[in-house]
């Protein structure tokens, strides 16, 4: 428990805490395949986990980011400070050759899933609840990192219905959504558009009056250092829109 607890704080928290990058969010596509990320981006992995392999691949004639997890964990990372304003919208591409099968995220010994995306914001530590203070407080001093306030996590989940939408079972500061379920669309490339604002006021809206606060950062990847699965998932590039 404590080391799925140090992986929130290491994927989540060294985002907060890493110099805020300009946008637009720099795209895989304009990169060169190979190892070496795109401006901006930064491999976030934790030290006594296997790692997930990262690594820029051409795909369809595009170069995308692949995350090849064996037994392993980690995300690719991009900080940033982007209020919502008139392009709330996040668009991007993923794909996977298949779900984690053995997974069950109704447990916490079962949170892996295939491919995630975490999307952070900067809620002041002042609407925070004294309770959540603390824990964010403690965090710091166990891990070395800073906690953000809130973060959506949108999934490919196992088994869970699409639109599903619960809280982490390791903190109420985490809400995932399941955007897709099954291995009904593995190996084909699906697009995926939220309107941040929207998810953020139906998941903290509620003890967050006020508008939505300005995205600190995204991560990207997959795990299943619990479950000790092969899984492979493929970004394509992340960028903003406008509302329709």
């Amino acid at each position: 428990m404590l080391r799925r607890i140090a992986l929130c704080a290491a994927l989540l928290g060294a985002l907060a805490s890493a110099a805020p990058a300009e946008q637009p969010i720099a795209p895989f596509s304009g990169a060169a395949p190979g190892t070496q990320l795109p401006a901006g981006w930064k491999p976030l992995m934790l030290p006594d986990r296997k790692q997930t392999q990262l690594a820029l691949v051409e795909d369809e004639g595009r170069v995308v980011l692949r995350a090849h997890a064996e037994s392993a964990v980690g995300t690719a990372g991009f900080a940033m400070h982007a209020g919502m304003g008139e392009r709330p919208m996040l668009t991007w591409r993923w794909k996977i050759d298949r779900v984690v099968a053995g997974a069950d995220t109704n447990t916490k010994p079962g949170d892996d899933y295939a491919a995630r995306v975490y999307v952070m914001f900067d809620v002041p530590a002042d609407q925070l609840s004294l309770v959540d203070r603390a824990k964010m407080k403690l965090a710091k001093v166990i891990y070395g990192v800073d906690m953000p306030a809130a973060s959506i996590c949108y999934v490919w989940d196992n088994r869970m219905a699409a639109g599903t939408s619960r809280w982490s079972p390791y903190s109420n500061r985490v809400r995932t959504i399941v955007l897709r379920s099954g291995n009904g669309e593995a190996g084909k490339w699906v697009t995926e558009t939220r309107d941040l604002d929207a998810d953020f006021q139906a998941a903290f809206g509620a003890g967050h009056p006020g508008p939505t606060p300005a995205v600190t950062g995204i991560a990207v990847g997959n795990d299943t250092d619990q479950t000790n699965e092969t899984v492979t998932a493929w970004f394509g590039d992340f960028a903003w829109k406008a509302r329709p």
